[in-house]
This record gives C-alpha cells, structure tokens and sequence, in this order.
C-alpha cells in the first residue's frame, strides 16, 4: 500500500522539498494550511499534494489531518524568526499529540541551534545540548519533548543539518536574506563572519532526499533516530561567496561584511534582525556536522555540487537568469574555491 506523509508547513524551504522527494519515491501528499487554495497557487508545480484546510496551532486540526498517515513531517516554523516563544513549542506538542493518536513517525529537520560552543567544532548524534540562545533552547525543549514521547511509542526521525539554502522556496534563510538580495541582479555578497572560519551550509534538495532514503528504511530504524546531514562544509567559509560570484558570472563582484552592528541599533525594533544577531556566534567560531552515522547507514550522502547548487539557488531567487548563457557553466567548467 502506498504510504501518506502528512507535511506541516509543506510551503516552506525544508516541507516542500521533502513532498517532492517523498512523491518522487512513491508517496501520497497531504498537507496542513489555514487557506488551502493561496497554498496550492504557491505550490502550483506540485499539484501532487492534497491540501486540507487546517493551523498547525490548533491540535484537533493537526490530530484530524493525521488520520491514516504513516508520518508528520514537522517543518512549521514561524517566518522571519517572528514569536518563536509563543508558537514553537505548542506547534510541536500538537504534532506529538497527533502523532499518538494516530501511531504514526514524527521527522523533523533539526538545526545547530541546539549546540553552545562546548561543542565546536564537530556535532556528533551525541554531543551534548547546551544552547546559550533563546531559539536554541527552544529547538533543545522540541527535542526533549520528543525524546520523551519517543518513551511512550512515538516513533522519532531528526535529520540536523546547518544552514539551508535553494529549493523551491529559498528566501527564509541566511543565503536569501543576508547573502544576496532575492528579485535583484546580484551586484555584491555580503557575508556575515570573518572569511576564514569554516561554516555548514546544507542544499535542501539533497537533505530532502536523503530524509526520503531513511524514510524508505523506516523499518530499520529506532524509536528516537537522529542523523547529522554534511551537506557543504566549506573550510574557509567565503567560499560561498566565491561560489555566488561564479554562479553570477561576475568574479569581481565586492563582498561586504555584515553590519552588524545596525542590525543591533535596529533590533529592538525589528524583531527579525533581534534573531538574526542572536544566531551571530554560529558565524564566529566552524561548526561542523559528523555525518558518519548518517553515510555509514545509507552508504552515501546525497550531494549537489556547489557550483550546480548555488547557480539554481540564485535562479530560484531571481537573481540570475539561467538561460543566459553567461550565467550558465560550460560542463567541464573548473571550480576555484577560496580565491578572496
């Protein structure tokens, strides 16, 4: 029988991709939204996808839509970090509740949020969660709550990764907010650590995809599973700048640092440059993700070339038009990375 994921927040960068990945291997898509018709107009590529009326926020819409489903992908998140306190938490006991109500696996993209420094510069399964931010104590408090309800027959699947980027939607994230400015012909990069510091940055197509290898496992797998995605660690992290400048075919484009310091002039004011500034450490110091657990399950990692996934993030984000052949690399093309 063909299995059904129910997909809470299937708009977004990580939900959508994950519905594509799960339909290419077979499976039916139901997914949550307040307003299922302006859903299926964003989703107009993936008419797959059966939407049901319903607010992540309200536990009997959830519990109701997880009716014969065989998984919750829980990839709701409130956009521009807006009142993560006050949505979070109760998003993710709705999602537990109708998880044991209708006996079906919980998967979540987990974030380096959880993490303080004690734990730099390689994240392991097991590192210890000693989260010195607000946002990080909340994703610890998630996966608390569902480490707990795992002791209680909820089946749970972590997939951690770091920063995501491309997709479909692939503007609510550091790449599409602070790297380049989505709509607009990219004329530099900003960056937003020193150059040299190491940084994950995780293609949302490839950890869909692999999210749909271990789902294929499931059987394999036990009650409370986490697994590190390495997606692109790149060692000096400008690196993506570079790779932007490649993608755009402008390899003198300027690159700007951050300012951070009018983000925290402006942040008691715009309560997403309040988030953003409190994410500033991941930037300080290289955070690496372990993925040999992950490698040594599935015998690889799915993975896009930089280059080949930096070029579709920026024609997803309108910055380039891919059918302008000075935009698009030769095949054989070579890849210098670090050159700044």
């Amino acid at each position: 029988m063909t299995s059904t994921a129910l997909i809470l927040g299937a708009t977004g960068g990580f939900g959508s991709e994950t519905a594509q990945a799960l339909h290419r291997h077979g499976w039916q898509i139901r997914a949550l939204h307040r307003n299922p018709k302006r859903a299926a107009k964003q989703t107009a590529d993936m008419p797959f996808i059966d939407w049901v009326k319903g607010d992540a926020m309200n536990a009997e819409d959830v519990r109701a839509a997880a009716v014969s489903a065989d998984i919750i992908v829980h990839a709701v998140n409130p956009p521009g970090y807006r009142n993560w306190a006050g949505t979070v938490v109760p998003m993710i006991d709705n999602t537990i509740a109708a998880a044991k109500a209708a006996g079906v696996r919980i998967l979540l993209p987990g974030t380096v949020y959880n993490y303080g420094p004690d734990t730099f510069p390689l994240l392991a399964e097991t590192s210890p969660q000693n989260p010195q931010t607000r946002k990080g104590k909340i994703r610890a408090e998630m996966e608390r709550r569902l480490h707990e309800a795992s002791k209680e027959g909820v089946s749970v699947l972590i997939l951690r990764a770091g920063d995501f980027f491309g997709g479909r939607n692939a503007g609510n994230n550091w790449f599409g907010q602070g790297l380049v400015k989505p709509g607009k012909p990219v004329r530099s990069v900003t960056y937003p650590g020193p150059h040299h510091i190491g940084h994950a940055w995780a293609y949302l197509p490839d950890m869909a995809e692999t999210a749909a290898l271990l789902l294929m496992r499931a059987n394999e797998l036990s009650t409370f599973e986490s697994f590190h995605f390495g997606g692109h660690w790149l060692e000096q992290g400008i690196e993506m700048a570079d790779a932007i400048r490649y993608a755009a075919r402008k390899p003198d484009l300027p690159v700007k640092r951050l300012p951070w310091f009018a983000l925290t002039m402006l942040s008691p004011f715009v309560e997403t440059f309040r988030e953003m500034r409190e994410m500033r450490y991941l930037w300080k110091k290289p955070v690496k993700l372990d993925n040999s657990k992950l490698t040594a399950f599935l015998g690889h990692e799915p993975h896009t070339p930089l280059d080949v996934a930096v070029r579709a993030t920026l024609s997803e984000l309108r910055c380039i038009d891919v059918a302008d052949p000075r935009t698009t690399a030769p095949a054989n093309a070579a890849f210098t990375k670090g050159t700044i």
